[in-house]
């Protein structure tokens, strides 16, 4: 009867997270659908579209090199132009990302300047900026097949990639691991760039270097990696608790996030705990840090000293006792009892 009722938990546990796996799934669908549904009547009212609506749009959504090339592909064969920033008022956000090129090359509050950063940002300061000119020539020539403008023109914007990577510091990646993945993000950019638009390239690459970044995140920041529809539903879980703690003004209970998010309490708590970060029994303790958190945690297999100490004093009582016996009652004292291995014997 234990073992069908067992087996009956195990089974519904495993269906709701299958069910849990297919929400999410249709959830990024649902998401995916509504901002191409978005992108589209903005494209047909304005007649125009350039980039910066395409990164508003999708900038929440996590999407995988093919659809991005989908979504241009889409928007051109329903009619729709794209026109360069230049030619539509700037906001201050896309003033500063015409800047991102020409942004200086300072670390984020927290980051250490260690010898490997330091010689990354001196090279890559070392590479001189493009002119509209050359920017344009160096397209026409990448999209011709020419290597070596293909490299001249990431190598020109890779202070782009450090400014970006800049906004992502502080979430489970080392600063030059977020750099390195932006820096894929930008070979596709000019892999993908097309002249013929008229946009800045900074523009375009921004996207790439973005989705590169925030996918790498997703896949590597932590150590147990969680999937896309269960870090959705961590968000959400995290949305929830912050709102209700603004209107209760205290920590909602499980019950209450349960309530709210239409779930099980058994499936939240759940959840509550995926979303625990693994800790290292190895991370250092105190201002020294001369101990560690696993010299802290009880040993729940070990004896209390004071138990050790006397068990210690009865063996060695024991052994006074059996050395008065005989050879022969010794051992068969200690082969009755198992006082060697354990295992009483008749």
């Amino acid at each position: 009867m234990i073992v069908k009722v067992s087996k009956e938990k195990e089974v519904k546990k495993h269906n709701l997270a299958s069910a849990e796996r297919i929400q999410g799934s249709t959830n990024q669908k649902a998401l995916k659908a509504a901002a191409i549904k978005k992108i589209l009547a903005l494209g047909k009212q304005k007649g125009i579209i350039n980039y910066k609506d395409i990164m508003d749009t999708f900038d929440h959504i996590e999407l995988a090199p093919e659809e991005i090339d989908g979504i241009y592909e889409l928007l051109t064969s329903k009619g729709i132009d794209f026109v360069a920033e230049d030619e539509e008022p700037q906001t201050k956000d896309e003033k500063d990302d015409e800047k991102e090129g020409e942004v200086d090359l300072s670390l984020p509050e927290g980051i250490s300047l260690d010898d490997p950063v330091r010689m990354y940002l001196k090279e890559i300061g070392r590479v001189p900026l493009l002119t509209a000119e050359s920017e344009l020539d160096l397209a026409q020539r990448a999209q011709s097949g020419d290597e070596n403008a293909k490299r001249r023109l990431a190598e020109a914007n890779l202070r782009l990639v450090v400014s970006i990577a800049k906004r992502y510091v502080g979430r489970g990646m080392l600063f030059l691991d977020l750099i390195q993945e932006g820096n894929l993000g930008l070979i596709k950019a000019v892999e993908k760039f097309d002249y013929h638009k008229g946009f800045k390239f900074s523009t375009y690459a921004t996207w790439w270097i973005r989705q590169a970044i925030t996918r790498a995140i997703a896949d590597q920041a932590r150590t147990i990696r969680i999937p896309v529809h269960m870090v959705e539903t961590i968000n959400k879980l995290i949305r929830i608790s912050r709102q209700l703690l603004q209107t209760l003004g205290r920590e909602p209970s499980a019950e209450e996030i349960a309530e709210e998010m239409g779930l099980s309490v058994e499936r939240v708590r759940e959840i509550i705990k995926i979303a625990q970060e693994p800790v290292s029994l190895e991370t250092p303790i105190g201002e020294e840090e001369d101990s560690h958190l696993g010299d802290f945690i009880e040993d729940q297999d070990a004896l209390a000293p004071a138990d050790a100490a006397s068990f210690r004093l009865l063996k060695e009582q024991l052994e006074e006792v059996l050395d008065t016996l005989t050879a022969r009652e010794e051992k068969v004292l200690r082969l009755r009892f198992g006082l060697e291995d354990g295992r009483a014997r008749t």
